[in-house]
C-alpha cells in the first residue's frame, strides 16, 4: 500500500519543514515540503490491521509526501486468493458505496483530480478509472480521501453513536 499524502498543517508543524533544515527523524524529513516529493514511512498499513484483524500482518506500506495543500490518495496493490475481473471488483465496490457503506465509501468513474475531493466527508472514494487489473488475481486499486475532513466526519459519527448508547 502506498499513500500519496498532501502536506498538512500538522505535518508541517511537527515533522516537515517549510524550508530545508535538520530533522529528528531522517534526512529526507528535513527537506522543504513545498518543493519536494518526499518518501516517508506510514502507519496506515498497521492501522488497517488493527481495524480489520483479518489483514493484520498482511499489509506493508509507505508514503510519499507531496506539495499539495489537501487530499491524498492510496494505491493498494492486491493479490487475490479468488480470481475476479476488474469489472466485478468495481461492481462490488459500487454496490457497497450505494448501500452498506453509503456516506463512508464513495465511487467515481469520472476523470477527477485531487482538488475535486476537497471537503469530501467520505473516508475513501474509489476511483474506478485509475485502477488496473494486471491479471484476474493481481489488481491495483486507487482511492482518494480528504484526510482531515473525512477523519473529522468519522469522529462526529462516533460521538453521535456514543450519545445514542445508554
Amino acid at each position: 500500500m502506498t499513500t500519496v499524502h498532501s502536506i498538512t498543517g500538522k505535518y508541517l508543524r511537527s515533522t516537515q519543514k517549510t524550508v530545508d533544515g535538520p530533522s529528528m527523524k531522517d534526512w529526507r524529513g528535513g527537506r522543504a515540503a513545498s518543493f519536494n516529493i518526499i518518501p516517508s514511512s506510514t502507519g496506515a498499513a498497521k492501522a488497517v490491521g488493527k481495524v480489520l484483524p483479518a489483514l493484520n500482518g498482511k499489509l506493508t506500506g509507505m508514503a510519499f509526501r507531496v506539495p499539495t495543500v489537501d487530499v491524498s490518495v492510496v494505491d493498494l496493490t492486491v493479490r487475490l486468493e479468488k480470481a475476479a475481473s476488474y469489472e466485478d471488483i468495481k461492481a462490488a465496490i459500487k454496490k457497497e458505496s450505494e448501500t452498506n457503506l453509503k456516506g463512508i465509501l464513495g465511487y467515481v468513474d469520472e476523470d477527477l483530480v485531487s482538488t475535486d475531493f476537497v471537503g469530501d466527508s467520505r473516508s475513501s472514494i474509489f476511483d474506478a478509472k485509475a485502477g488496473i487489473a494486471l491479471s484476474d488475481k493481481f489488481v491495483k486499486l486507487v482511492a482518494w480521501y480528504d484526510n482531515e475532513w473525512g477523519y473529522s466526519t468519522r469522529v462526529i459519527d462516533l460521538i453521535r453513536h456514543m450519545a445514542s448508547v445508554n
